[in-house]
């Protein structure tokens, strides 16, 4: 199985792709990037999700290829039972060591389960793992900063101290995001120097870069910046 789905990576490869894909991952070796685009990923994953025998290569880890890390998220966002779902995140993301494929693996499950995603959501977040708490933070902005927010959930990404850059960036988008969302529940959060130094201010860059930030709102972070 796991031979036949490399086979199937390599007539996708596109090594031009793969060149410029590896000046966005710098951590990965270029060596272990095939340069297959996202969609004919998608389009793989979607066949591949209704052969039972794709079960063992997501048991078959660490791959030899990033693009098959990619296909493993995909593929993971494919399952539709929750605690299946869990179990595969579970045991995939110790292996995730880049953002593309942390940033990628979005379940579809997650929607209709928010109640049993919250109770998973912090154990990641506080992960001593990098992209395991990267993903849990991405995974409390896509799905709890509108109809299910609730102002205790901002306290996580907030106590997250950390010295790694894909970590903070993270917490940073976190944050922008909820100000552009709840805006009077995250101010305070800037307004009381609750977040790292430079969490803060990138947070503040990039809230002032969004459009769903009003003039007023950016030109009052502006005056936050430290």
């Amino acid at each position: 199985m796991i031979m036949t789905i490399q086979k199937e990576l390599f007539v996708l490869q596109d090594t031009n792709y793969a060149d410029f894909q590896s000046n966005l991952i710098p951590n990965i070796p270029r060596t272990s990037i095939l340069g297959i685009r996202v969609p004919q990923l998608r389009k793989l994953a979607k066949k591949l999700s209704k052969e039972k025998d794709t079960s063992i290569f997501l048991r078959t880890l660490p791959h030899v290829y990033y693009d098959e890390n990619m296909l493993h998220s995909l593929l993971i966002s494919e399952i539709q039972d929750f605690k299946s779902c869990i179990s595969a995140i579970d045991t995939f993301l110790p292996f995730v060591d880049n953002w593309a494929v942390c940033d990628i693996l979005s379940p579809r499950v997650f929607k209709q389960n928010h109640s049993l995603l919250m109770a998973e959501i912090p154990r990641w977040i506080f992960s001593k793992h990098p992209y395991t708490c990267r993903f849990g933070i991405e995974i409390l902005m896509s799905h709890f900063l509108d109809d299910d927010f609730n102002d205790s959930y901002l306290k996580m990404p907030a106590q997250v101290h950390s010295d790694e850059y894909y970590v903070n960036m993270m917490i940073a988008w976190f944050f922008a995001t909820a100000l552009a969302k709840q805006w009077q529940a995250t101010i305070p959060y800037l307004e009381n120097g609750n977040l790292d130094l430079w969490v803060h201010n990138k947070t503040i860059q990039k809230a002032r870069e969004s459009h769903r930030i009003t003039f007023e709102q950016k030109e009052y972070l502006k005056s936050l910046k430290k």
